[in-house]
């Protein structure tokens, strides 16, 4: 019988396409430190994802239901962010890798969690954490 479109993104051959949708700094408010005045607050939590995928499939068809909808996923990161509540980046990043392979039958999630308000305290750029999953059946 026939089978979803997502079942090719996820059960894709050796040496298939390594196509990839990328969100850059995506805002998103989480409870998330190991400070009291951080838990007492949302904070701002900037992130970088990348979802890969095989493009080929939403490609021929052009239908928006063969493809990762990345407004979608973005409100998804949102939700996982706000139901969040925890001490650690590495943990919310393992978390919102493993929702996005889930939730989008992506390949592979990279993804990039930088915490705006640490940076500020230690007087640099950025701080935070990269994380790089494959879901490979």
């Amino acid at each position: 019988g026939s089978r979803p479109a997502w079942v090719s993104r996820v059960l894709m051959p050796p040496g298939a396409p390594s196509d990839r949708i990328v969100i850059e700094d995506l805002h998103v408010d989480a409870v998330i430190g190991v400070h009291d005045w951080e838990t007492a607050m949302r904070q701002p939590l900037l992130l970088r994802i990348e979802l890969e995928f095989d493009n080929r499939v939403p490609a021929a068809s052009g239908a928006l239901a063969d493809a990762v909808d990345y407004a979608a996923v973005a409100g998804a990161v949102r939700e996982h962010a706000a139901a969040f509540s925890g001490a650690l980046l590495e943990q919310f990043a393992e978390q919102c890798c493993a929702m996005l392979a889930a939730r989008f039958g992506v390949r592979a999630v990279t993804l990039q969690v930088d915490k705006p308000l640490a940076a500020l305290a230690l007087d640099c750029a950025r701080v935070g954490v990269r994380v790089q999953r494959r879901f490979d059946a």
